[in-house]
């Protein structure tokens, strides 16, 4: 099940990048379901809280009536920053499973370990590497994309 969440994920990311935002998706599952779905924004909202995983959380927490997402897992394409890894782990999601791991800025394990810090009130469940490749290649492409445009 996994990998079909990521693929959805990477639906979303490819959305983004047609948009000429960094191509980030993510999910929101519960029970199996996909209940959220986004991909970032920051760019054509001019609004640098706009992260594929915040605006996934926000519409999962409107569908569900509630800020707890207790019995939700996050999948995305990219391993989540200090801010959205704070914002899972505020929600009490129970999982965060990603793609590509993000030596710059990735908090779920690679750069810090926020979801794991025993200080937490709540820990979800990490585990990255999932169709990592592909989730990295969007990214490649993309800066390689940017970096020739700028030429």
């Amino acid at each position: 099940m996994q990998e079909i969440f990521m693929k959805e994920a990477i639906k979303l990311a490819k959305k983004a990048s047609k948009l000429d935002e960094v191509p980030v998706g993510a999910v929101i599952v519960r029970d199996n379901v996909i209940i959220a779905k986004a991909y970032n924004t920051k760019n054509k909202k001019n609004n640098a809280l706009l992260h594929a995983e915040i605006s996934a959380l926000d519409k999962a927490q409107k569908y569900l009536g509630t800020w707890h997402l207790e019995g939700c897992s996050m999948y995305v394409t990219l391993e989540p920053c200090p801010m959205c890894a704070g914002a899972c782990i505020n929600t009490r999601l129970d999982g965060i499973y990603f793609g590509a791991y993000d030596p710059k800025a990735g908090c779920c394990g690679t750069l810090y370990n926020l979801p794991t810090d025993t200080r937490f009130n709540h820990r979800p469940q990490v585990v990255g590497g999932i169709l990592e490749r592909e989730c990295a290649e969007l990214l490649t492409t993309f800066f390689k994309n940017k970096r020739q445009g700028d030429k």
